[in-house]
């Protein structure tokens, strides 16, 4: 499995999103927060994100991580802790193949699919409830893209950030540790001790 982080795309502004194809809007057949595919055979892997941002703004680090194999983390000299946030589940839909549950503690991520908040931002021509743009519109139509067509499901799943679970400590401390360092890591399988050594 290749992990290698991608670069972001440019500003899709300028295009409609998703030429083509037509989303799921009430009343379609998908789940609170289960988009994308009907379930297929393959099993579904289940992959931790995390953001981190020393300053807000200021140097920013993502990563995914899935239990008992593979990571990878990235960094940006200037972002926003929700830009990472989704930079994160971006990445990890980018990289780890089949139907996925993805385990996030930004309730920004989770919320836009357990609460469709995607639905009335193309509704409003990409502007939120209080008729503003919509913030990281260059991350989220990426996002949506993979998750809703992506030919696979990928399901939302929000935990407790700082509480204790091993797996969300671990995508914490590499997302931190990118942020902090500006260099990226990946690795095919956690190491024992410290991430990204």
């Amino acid at each position: 499995m290749d992990i290698r982080p991608t670069s972001l795309p440019p500003a899709a502004s300028q295009r409609p999103p998703f030429p083509g194809r037509r989303l799921p809007f009430p009343g379609d057949e998908v789940g609170a927060a289960a988009v994308g595919a009907a379930p297929d055979a393959a099993p579904e892997t289940v992959v931790y994100t995390d953001g981190s941002c020393l300053g807000n703004p200021g140097p920013g680090g993502w990563a995914w991580a899935v239990p008992d194999g593979p990571y990878a983390s990235g960094c940006a000299a200037s972002s926003t802790n929700q830009r990472m946030e989704v930079t994160a589940v971006l990445e990890a839909l980018r990289t780890v193949p089949g139907p996925l549950l993805v385990v996030s503690d930004s309730s920004y991520v989770v919320n836009c699919f357990r609460d469709r908040w995607w639905q009335g931002w193309l509704r409003r021509g990409w502007r939120n409830a209080q008729g503003r743009p919509v913030a990281n519109r260059d991350l989220w139509e990426p996002l949506l893209e993979l998750a809703l067509h992506g030919g696979r499901q990928v399901r939302f799943e929000w935990v407790k950030g700082h509480a204790g679970d091993p797996m969300n400590e671990r995508v914490d401390q590499l997302a931190t540790e990118a942020a902090l360092r500006q260099r990226p890591a990946q690795g095919r399988r956690w190491p024992a001790g410290a991430p990204g050594s």
